[in-house]
């Protein structure tokens, strides 16, 4: 009898991608929904990349409330927790996106184990493992862990790296089976199941549609879901991932860079992707005046620090594609889907 997966929010980007890798592999899955009416588009996704041939459940279970979470995990053997209610907080209000993270990861764990769940692997971000200065040079690994009370993080920062810190926390007090392990990626691209929920997929379908005036001075370290997924179900079955931290982020790209990507390998879908770079002292004033969302991204202008990737290559045996596939798949892929317009 094959083991049961519980994957937490099924509607997602990244728990997609991990439903359709564990039917490909054998396993039994369930996953979390927050209503019924989501049962239809998940199964719709899924089934364009692999047959779920009856092996994939359901379970109505939200992040914020406790409802559903008993029953979600019974008979469960192993948790991805890849969902996080995360989104831009209210200025004024970063509890918004701090608390739902912190007490959803909470809510999963402690019906996990209390029901003998064997191996909780909980999605975190690479920026719970970084030095509060973006600018920062250098490279760092698992054994950091970002000050989640330096005054100057972002909230979606602070809220990743409290709820990952809670869930260290919870389990050191935990003496079951249970085991925990967490993966810290950089920022996820790559094809795409549903342009329902793309997630950071949406940068890539900004640039190639014409819609991004020009290119701010950020780089990203890239790390395509299909092997974020991969990192995710090796550290779910590796004896020796038990109470570890996996970062699992890629190359270091410059949005820049990822633009001459896109025009370069896409053809003529690639001739609206801008190349003008925007100077940082225009996002800033942009970010002030104009449109508050970009304030998420002010700090990480000019960003350079790098996170090392050496403990998932040696413990877990996991190997990144090259960024320059994972970018141009990702177009591809929302070209494929309509989400954006083939040039004429």
């Amino acid at each position: 009898m094959s083991e049961v997966v519980l994957v937490t929010g099924g509607s997602g980007y990244i728990a997609g991608w991990c439903i359709a890798e564990l039917l490909r592999g054998g396993y039994e899955v369930r996953t979390t929904i927050r209503d019924e009416a989501k049962k239809r588009a998940v199964l719709d996704a899924v089934s364009s990349v692999v047959d779920p041939a009856g092996r994939l459940g359901f379970a109505t279970a939200d992040l914020t409330a406790d409802e559903g979470w008993d029953a979600a995990v019974k008979g469960v053997d192993r948790v991805l927790h890849v969902a996080s209610p995360l989104g831009l907080a209210a200025p004024g209000a970063p509890d918004a996106v701090i608390a739902p993270a912190r007490d959803g990861a909470l809510r999963v764990l402690r019906a996990a184990t209390g029901a003998g769940v064997r191996r909780v692997v909980m999605t975190s971000a690479a920026n719970a493992a970084s030095p509060s200065s973006y600018a920062t040079e250098g490279v760092t690994d698992e054994t950091l862990w970002t000050d989640p009370d330096d005054p100057t993080l972002i909230p979606y920062r602070r809220a990743k790296t409290l709820a990952e810190r809670a869930a260290w926390d919870f389990m050191a007090g935990h003496t079951g089976p249970t085991e925990l392990t967490t993966v810290l990626p950089g920022a996820v691209f790559g094809p795409v199941l549903t342009t329902a929920t793309t997630g950071s997929v949406g940068i890539v379908a900004r640039m190639v549609s014409g819609a991004m005036a020009g290119i701010p001075r950020i780089g990203l370290e890239i790390v395509d879901v299909r092997d974020l997924v991969d990192v995710h179900v090796r550290a779910m079955t590796a004896p020796e991932a038990a109470g570890q931290r996996f970062l699992a982020t890629g190359e270091f790209t410059w949005m820049s860079e990822m633009a001459r990507v896109l025009r370069d390998g896409l053809g003529a879908d690639g001739r609206r992707v801008p190349t003008r770079q925007i100077p940082d002292f225009a996002v800033r004033l942009a970010a002030r005046f104009r449109d508050p969302s970009l304030r998420e991204i002010t700090p990480a202008l000019g960003r350079r620090n790098r996170h090392s990737t050496e403990k998932a290559r040696r413990v877990l045996g996991w190997q990144p594609r090259p960024a320059r596939e994972t970018v141009l798949d990702c177009a591809r892929s929302l070209i494929e889907h309509g989400a954006v317009q083939r040039s004429a």
